[in-house]
């Protein structure tokens, strides 16, 4: 039983089908944050834009969600 107990864990240690799993769960990890991060700095933009343009028109838009939602309660 013992013998077969260390053949199991021998042709399991020298196995390479799990270290293709961990390299395929690496590339996902880094493949999300690479499109987390674009997705910030593509957000940041477009709202800076955005305020940038509302500035620039002055009081004839709502500037913020928060303008907005204050109008409609008062």
């Amino acid at each position: 039983m013992t013998t077969l107990m260390k053949k199991l864990l021998n042709d399991f240690r020298k196995s390479e089908d799990g270290a293709t799993l961990v390299e395929y769960g690496i590339a996902l990890v880094l493949a999300v944050s690479v499109g987390a991060g674009a997705l910030s700095v593509l957000a940041t933009n477009v709202n800076q834009n955005m305020t940038d343009a509302c500035e620039t028109i002055g009081d004839a838009a709502s500037c913020t969600v928060a303008e907005v939602e204050e109008e409609e309660t008062t």
